[in-house]
């Protein structure tokens, strides 16, 4: 299984960038803790531990692929998430796609791409344009 979803980010690439490399500073934005992976084969987690990982490629301004997985997933399963990051208009398109999440996740997961990553990070740009 898949999932693709995008969203515009009032912010530049590099902005954008920065924190969705940093676990701790992601996770911030939605009031929780996490630990940063800061480059690529280090470990990370976000939300409290609800998510954990390595990172696989960070490419900075441009590309993060990661190894991530819910601690509640069966042992040894992981699913890849790739970033990309790409100048606009008025900001970032921040483009995400996953792979291989196990199919009694996948709703899961996609509905909440919106609610910890995608939304998150336009309020936070979107707060420092306007003010």
């Amino acid at each position: 299984m898949s999932i693709h979803q995008q969203a515009m980010i009032p912010a530049s690439p590099e902005q954008v960038y920065a924190v969705l490399a940093d676990a701790d500073a992601l996770s911030g934005l939605s009031g929780l803790s996490g630990k940063a992976g800061r480059s690529a084969g280090e470990q990370f987690s976000a939300f409290v531990g609800n998510v954990t990982g390595r990172q696989i490629e960070l490419v900075p301004g441009t590309r993060i692929v990661q190894a991530w997985r819910f601690p509640r997933f069966q042992d040894g399963v992981y699913t890849i998430v790739h970033f990309t990051l790409t100048a606009a208009e008025g900001g970032t398109l921040l483009t995400l796609d996953q792979y291989g999440e196990p199919e009694d996740w996948h709703d899961h997961i996609t509905t909440n791409w919106p609610t910890f990553y995608l939304t998150p990070l336009t309020n936070h740009f979107g707060a420092r344009v306007a003010g």
